[in-house]
């Protein structure tokens, strides 16, 4: 391990503990007692607060209420943060706008070799979304709704959510209470529990129009809500069996809610269980849509006559 390592290991090894010797800092980084102490000098000189305790069993801690020194970060956890920017842009993320001034801070404590590497990467990896034309670490070209940081703020404070949804040019308002927010094929989605008619529903955050803390007495808690919503869950109509490839594909791409359960310890089999409404033609169109990107490698065990219709007559089109 480099010196640079070794020390930032230190430094989180030392502020998870009430206090500890030179000779715990030996065993734990098998280190020589002159290597640990040279260390913690230099960790006390970049300005972490250690008090030294006298006598027998004395050791050092760290002083109550003080102010740690600046984060340092190794050459590999530069550029793990910088290609998590690249990787992330342009996909409709909340607090887009203060990735300037994060980027800034962040060159700010590096060196100047260790910009250079960060240009020559930005210059060369691209990633899905990005402008090879401008493939710029800063570019806010696919800003978020603007509702979705509030939305985020409000969610830390309370679950409990009052939202303002345009519906097919009708406005409704929705007391709910927040299941998750998800991004799924570039939207940003609400999974809520419907306090009135106590069902799931989703909510584009697209289509939002306002949101507020709820202002409903009637609190519940996430314990309560998933009760409610297991006794009304529907009964399943599609069940499947999926092959090594078919599961591969499941894990390039599944809708938010499904989930399939392994059944070999290999995991190279595995069975969906899930509902289909085939009265909303959307859904109905979606869920045929993602049978096919799953593949042949699949066994059906039972399924809507609605749904095989439908998938029979897709593969009439493309297998003529």
């Amino acid at each position: 391990m480099k010196k640079v390592e070794r020390i930032n290991v230190i430094m989180r090894y030392i502020n998870n503990r009430a206090g500890f010797t030179i000779s715990e800092i030996m065993r734990e980084f098998n280190i020589s007692r002159s290597t640990a102490i040279r260390d913690i000098r230099e960790i006390e000189a970049m300005g972490m607060p250690l008090v030294a305790e006298v006598g027998r069993d004395g050791g050092y801690f760290v002083m109550n209420n003080s102010v740690l020194p600046a984060v340092r970060f190794t050459d590999t956890e530069i550029k793990a943060l910088f290609i998590a920017f690249m990787a992330t842009r342009n996909n409709q993320l909340p607090y887009l706008k203060s990735r300037q001034s994060l980027a800034e801070k962040l060159l700010g404590l590096i060196s100047e070799n260790q910009q250079d590497d960060l240009v020559l990467l930005n210059q060369l990896l691209l990633f899905e979304g990005t402008n090879p034309d401008n493939p710029d670490l800063l570019d806010l070209s696919d800003l978020p709704h603007p509702i979705l940081e509030k939305l985020i703020q409000l969610l830390l404070m309370d679950r409990h959510l009052s939202i303002t949804v345009n519906e097919e040019k009708a406005i409704k308002c929705y007391q709910i209470y927040l299941l998750h927010l998800y991004h799924e094929k570039g939207f940003w989605l609400i999974e809520g529990f419907d306090i009135k008619d106590e069902q799931r529903r989703i909510f584009p955050v697209d289509n939002l129009t306002d949101v507020q803390l709820s202002s409903v007495k009637k609190r519940l808690s996430k314990k309560k809500v998933l009760e409610k919503l297991s006794k009304r869950e529907e009964a399943v109509n599609l069940v499947i069996e999926l092959g090594p490839k078919a599961i591969s594909q499941f894990k390039k791409y599944h809708p938010f809610t499904v989930s399939i359960s392994y059944t070999n310890p290999f995991q190279t089999t595995a069975i969906l269980k899930m509902f289909i409404n085939v009265q909303h033609p959307e859904e109905l169109t979606e869920v045929t849509n993602w049978l096919l990107f799953l593949g042949g490698d699949i066994k059906v065990k039972e399924i809507p006559e609605q749904v095989l219709e439908v998938l029979q007559a897709r593969r009439f089109l493309f297998f003529p």
